[in-house]
């Protein structure tokens, strides 16, 4: 089962639940957001939960794609309440990107960083149900203001030394009254990030992910598949400049989601009744690593087919630096 929200020709919103091909406005709400909270409230699956509210008129998924409706999957109504947040290093292989990034010509002495994270994620990633497993790298992307719909433009700030995809899959998760987290699903994603930043110093990764990014356009409501084949792409003028394949799933990571989740959810922050999460887990392919210099123009399309239609964006790039950097004494 795969959720969306479509704008309207009105300007309303329709939850859209597509099972078999087939894709239809719930009735009775207005957002997958409040979906999932009347599920909350009954004690109830979303499937239960939709068979209860019922279905109304089909929806053309594609043309609504191409009219530019499709909104994110799930939002907020208050951006500072949805948060973005992300792990690296969690997938097989990851670590040699990263490492390769981070390691200078010279290197032959001890591991980096990087590698002993990955290390320890490989060996204690995946623990035994009950007991906790190795902590992973832990980033904060940004809240909804970041957050950018199918077909809606990455705009890469002037300061950026570079624009380039990450393929992911984010977990969704809203916070019930009682604090506890809900898993809605999961979703394809883009964790757009500045990677020429991050590679001239590693404690910059802070800094190169707080860009924007994209999920969508549908999630997926059930157990993530164990194996993921996806493919990334970058199109340019028309035609394919990059494409490679990208896997995941527990099986192609160091980690497992449970784990990855309780290391997000232990912390009370993020245990605030009402706020909705988008938790981006981590990807071993990127263009970058192949040499590619993304340009304004490009279009971003991350495509797996088993977590819903493809996501696409094309990439703006800001060629004046906006005058917010500066302040005012009181």
């Amino acid at each position: 089962m795969f959720l969306s929200q479509v704008k309207t020709a009105e300007g309303t919103v329709d939850v859209v639940v597509r099972q078999g091909g087939v894709a239809r406005v719930v009735n009775g709400v207005g957002s997958t957001l409040e979906l999932v909270h009347q599920a909350i409230a009954a004690g109830s699956s979303l499937g239960d939960m939709i068979a209860a509210l019922g279905t109304a008129g089909d929806v053309d998924l594609s043309v609504a794609l191409a009219e530019g409706r499709v909104l994110l999957p799930i939002d907020h109504s208050d951006p500072a309440h949805l948060h973005m947040t992300g792990t690296g290093l969690t997938h097989l292989g990851s670590a040699a990107t990263r490492d390769a990034m981070h390691a200078k010509d010279e290197d032959t002495g001890p591991i980096t960083d990087s590698m002993r994270m990955f290390q320890d994620g490989v060996k204690s990633g995946k623990p035994a149900q009950g007991v906790v497993g190795a902590q992973p790298e832990w980033f904060y992307k940004g809240n909804g203001v970041t957050a950018v719909p199918t077909g809606a433009p990455f705009t890469s700030p002037a300061f950026a030394k570079d624009a380039g995809e990450e393929p992911e899959v984010a977990g969704i998760y809203v916070i019930a009254p009682s604090g506890t987290p809900y898993r809605v699903g999961f979703a394809v994603a883009n964790e757009f990030s500045d990677h020429i930043t991050e590679r001239g110093n590693y404690l910059w990764l802070a800094h190169s992910k707080l860009r924007q990014a994209s999920y969508g356009p549908e999630i997926f409501v059930g157990g993530l598949p164990r194996d993921i084949q996806g493919t990334s792409r970058i199109l340019r003028d028309g035609a394919i400049l990059w494409e490679k394949p990208f896997l995941s799933g527990e099986n192609n990571m160091s980690h497992s989601i449970a784990n990855l989740e309780h290391h997000h959810f232990k912390y009370d922050l993020f245990r605030q009744p009402g706020d909705l999460h988008v938790h981006f887990f981590g990807t071993a392919t990127l263009s970058f690593a192949d040499g590619i210099k993304t340009q304004d123009g490009d279009i971003f399309e991350i495509d797996a087919p088993q977590l819903g239609l493809a996501l696409r964006n094309p990439l703006t790039l800001q060629n004046d630096h906006a005058d917010i950097h500066s302040v005012v004494a009181l």
